[in-house]
């Protein structure tokens, strides 16, 4: 009994233009109507390289075993999450760790030496004028020449300048002998400097000569014999600030790009002994903002100072200060100002002790980056002894009593050849700070950066598909529009299909239009029905619907 399969498909208009294009210009329909939408969830997690997801979101309901995975999922992101921003927390609170590293050098630059008598005024050099003058630091009465008072006494302005460098105590006087290294030096090795105790003097001051020790321990360095003069001392008629009741040098161990700050950051040295000063260069480092509070030397240029350093901050804050309270500077202050008379010596009082108690809010001095500082351990021996005092009594023409109540020998020396290196270091920086956040994410939820790209890959996608849905339609209607579905009837007969060969298989449409296996589910034929009417026709039905699935919405066997 002939079997005959009655198939109708509805195709658009774009079907029927299909067939006026050459084969190479054809488009297929089929590919624009069934373009696949973005990737969905399930799909993504199945690709994800983020652990665990994808067996949280799998297609069709949720189970116990989704439920579980889901909650254990959200618990290490937790934990991750929690970690991650501990470290965040740490980093922006900027830790550092100090480091102490000693090391050896066959050579080490000598650092500089500044001594100073603690008595400012030789009282021999002191003119009748310079005694009126500097009545107010002295504290002498001016002296009363034929009988006249003071007021009736007249003399020039003074000048401080001068005053200081003549009536001082003289290096030529004092330097007995010098010795650095084993070879002899003398007063031309070194320059003069005025601080608050007057003209003073250092030994390797210039930093582009600066002497180097090439052997550490004693008789390696500076070695001096001074005679402190005590002679020329002031009588203490009556006490002022500038008052000093001791007798011996002071001293003070810097490097030779900062200035002395002799009168707060120098030791004394007291005569009728030997000191013996082992010195330690340390050199330290420390962290600018945020880590630290250092100056980095990259700030523009200290004013008055080559290099910055805290005893130029202090002395320019004095400076700056007595100029402004007294319209004047010290002696030993930098700049071209004048210098300040005797009559305001109480006006710079004044001024230098209100910085004093203002010093940290008026004149915060910063520490620098770099510093260079010498660690000093001290030891004494009583000079001269029995045996030597009668010969350095002969030699200097100057009697025992004087040679114990004067002399004194000061010797300062490397204890090695070594330097102490003391540097702050970043005790969390950016790539400790990653590499913690990246071992935990790789820990809790088994992601890297890579698997963030993932994500917002898949999230840039969804987004453009949302896009492309929502504006897709607007167009899609002014198409639809101008459509006129039409519909096709083919009716094949079982034994033509039998007698024909596989590839003569009769189509309904144009040649090369579609292919034989693009109808939709194709996959699963269609139970054939016996038919009554062999010979039945069918008329051609037109159904009008809207939308590019339209295409092959009805299409039955």
């Amino acid at each position: 009994m002939p079997i005959e399969f009655v198939c109708k498909i509805k195709f658009a208009e774009e079907d029927e233009k299909q067939k006026s294009k050459p084969d190479g210009d054809r488009e297929s329909l089929i590919e624009e109507s069934c373009t696949p939408p973005a990737k969905d969830l399930a799909v993504f997690a199945k690709s994800c390289s983020l652990h665990g997801i994808n067996h949280i979101f799998v297609s069709g309901r949720l189970g116990i075993r989704q439920t579980l995975w889901a909650l254990a999922f959200l618990t290490s992101l937790a934990l991750f999450l929690y970690q991650a921003a501990k470290c965040a927390i740490s980093y922006l609170e900027h830790p550092h760790v100090t480091a102490l590293n000693e090391e050896a050098s066959p050579e080490m630059v000598f650092p500089a030496v500044t001594i100073c008598n603690i008595n400012r005024f030789r009282f021999s050099a002191l003119t009748d004028a310079d005694i009126y003058h500097l009545a107010n630091l002295t504290g002498l009465p001016p002296k009363n020449k034929d009988g006249h008072k003071a007021t009736d006494l007249m003399y020039p302005a003074p000048d401080m300048q001068d005053i200081f460098n003549r009536t001082g105590h003289q290096l030529e006087e004092m330097l007995k002998s010098c010795n650095f290294s084993g070879h002899n030096c003398s007063v031309e090795d070194f320059s003069v400097v005025y601080t608050r105790y007057g003209k003073c003097y250092t030994f390797n001051g210039n930093k582009t000569t600066s002497r180097k020790s090439k052997q550490g321990g004693m008789g390696n360095g500076l070695e001096i014999m001074l005679d402190i003069q005590q002679d020329e001392y002031l009588p203490i008629w009556r006490e002022t600030n500038e008052t000093s009741l001791e007798a011996g040098i002071r001293v003070q161990i810097h490097s030779q790009d900062e200035p002395p700050y002799i009168h707060q950051l120098g030791f004394g040295v007291s005569p009728g002994f030997q000191t013996f000063v082992s010195c330690q260069e340390q050199r330290l480092t420390y962290l600018p903002q945020p880590w630290g509070n250092c100056r980095s030397s990259s700030k523009e240029k200290f004013p008055g100072y080559d290099t910055y350093s805290i005893s130029a901050c202090r002395l320019l804050c004095e400076t700056n200060e007595v100029l402004r309270v007294c319209g004047c500077r010290m002696v030993h202050m930098p700049g071209t100002a004048a210098i300040c008379p005797p009559s305001k010596i109480n006006c710079v009082d004044r001024a230098l002790a209100q910085l004093q108690k203002n010093s940290g809010d008026t004149c915060p001095c910063e520490t620098p980056c770099n510093l260079t500082r010498y660690g000093k351990e001290l030891s004494m021996v009583k000079i001269p002894s029995k045996g030597s005092a009668r010969y350095l009594s002969r030699k200097y023409d100057k009697s025992e009593d004087y040679i114990r109540d004067n002399f004194l020998v000061l010797d300062i020396f490397f204890e090695a050849l070594n330097y102490e290196t003391i540097e702050q270091k970043k005790a969390y920086d950016v790539a400790g700070l990653l590499g913690d956040i990246g071992g935990q994410m790789g820990l809790f939820i088994g992601a890297s950066i890579l698997t963030v790209l993932e994500i917002v890959d898949y999230i840039y996608e969804m987004i453009k598909h949302r896009l492309q849905r929502l504006l897709r339609p607007k167009k899609d209607d002014k198409k639809n529009k101008n459509k006129h579905p039409l519909s096709t009837v083919a009716t094949v007969g079982l034994e033509e299909l039998k007698a024909k060969e596989p590839n003569d298989t009769p189509r309904s449409h144009p040649e090369g239009a579609y292919a034989n296996t693009i109808l939709p589910n194709h996959h699963q034929p269609p139970v054939p029905q016996p038919l009554h009417q062999p010979h039945h026709q069918h008329q051609h039905q037109h159904h009008h619907h809207a939308g590019r699935h339209g295409v092959f919405e009805d299409f039955a066997c």
